[in-house]
């Protein structure tokens, strides 16, 4: 892994994170760090399972696995501020 792989990682990380943030109604108590956390491993789990999927890798936007990064997102920020949300109570 290179300098540029884990700074590329970070950012689409945060992208894929703060999409998911916005697109999940309601207020969640998670803060960026742990937003661009969850948006790395949506990212990851995303591309692992388009790849799983045979998904085909394009020379563009492969919109698939962008969707599918974004909707993991989603969950993912759903289940950590549900769990934080039910810690604090």
């Amino acid at each position: 892994m290179t300098i540029e792989s884990i700074l590329g990682a970070i950012v689409i990380g945060a992208v894929i994170g703060a999409i998911g943030r916005l697109l999940l109604p309601g207020r969640q108590a998670i803060g960026w760090i742990l937003t661009i956390v969850v948006g790395i491993v949506a990212a990851l789990l995303g591309t692992l399972i388009a790849q799983v999927l045979g998904v085909a890798t394009t020379p563009g936007i492969d919109w698939i696995e962008l969707v599918m990064q974004v909707v993991l997102a989603i969950v993912g920020v759903g289940l950590v501020a549900g769990l934080r949300r039910g810690s604090s109570v």
